[in-house]
């Protein structure tokens, strides 16, 4: 009887050791899958961080393009079409009343007047080539002509001046007190009420050229260049 009842705590203890045995195997074993998942989880997002990167070069080099050089600006402005490209050559004495006007093959272009009053003298630009050029006649010490740039507001071929009664043949106005571009006797030692004079025929031709809108350069004392740009200062 005593035999076996030992033999049942023995049987009963190695069951219980067997048990206790097995769990501490599973437990092992979920420990190692509990330790191990983190470490999978964080390879993945390591992965999914380190990839965009890695590719991320590679997206942006352009493959079977050219490379193109940056054109610095002063490469890619277009030239201006106010420097001066040609001057007229003129042989004869520049005095009152004199003018000369060629305009031969010249291309179309915009048309720029300067006036320079220290020279007593008037060019006209087509596109940049000097097309016109004469002496002239301006304001005298009790209305002198004013200096700066001014767009033409009005062209009148036959005009009467309002405020002096007198014929203005080819005006071209300038400014609203009366200011203006037109046929006159261009004589040494006269001046005007601020009006620039030109000889009639030149007078004649500038009108048929220009159009409203178009700037006339009034200075004092500046000359133009080849390659000078035309502009006021």
């Amino acid at each position: 009887m005593t035999h076996q009842i030992a033999m049942r705590i023995s049987k009963t203890i190695l069951f219980l050791a067997g048990f206790v045995l097995v769990a501490l195997v599973l437990l092992g074993a979920t420990r190692a899958i509990a330790v191990e998942a983190p470490v999978i989880q964080s390879a993945d997002k390591l992965a999914v961080a380190v990839d965009p990167v890695a590719e991320t070069p590679a997206a942006n080099i352009p493959v079977a393009l050219p490379v193109v050089e940056p054109v610095s600006t002063s490469q890619s402005k277009p030239a201006s079409p106010f420097v001066v490209k040609r001057v007229l050559q003129i042989d004869e004495p520049f005095v009152h009343g004199y003018y000369k006007w060629d305009d031969e093959g010249v291309p179309n272009g915009e048309i720029v007047i300067t006036v320079d009053l220290k020279a007593e003298s008037m060019s006209v630009f087509k596109g940049g080539y000097e097309i016109g050029a004469t002496v002239i006649k301006f304001g005298d010490a009790l209305k002198p002509t004013p200096t700066g740039v001014f767009p033409i507001t009005q062209k009148s071929k036959d005009h009467i001046s309002n405020i002096y009664d007198v014929p203005m043949p080819y005006m071209l106005r300038l400014t609203n007190d009366g200011i203006a571009i037109h046929a006159a006797d261009v004589k040494w030692g006269y001046g005007t009420r601020g009006c620039i004079g030109v000889p009639e025929e030149f007078a004649r031709r500038l009108f048929e050229q220009v159009k409203l809108g178009d700037r006339v350069i009034v200075t004092n004392g500046k000359m133009l260049d080849m390659g000078d740009p035309i502009v006021a200062g």
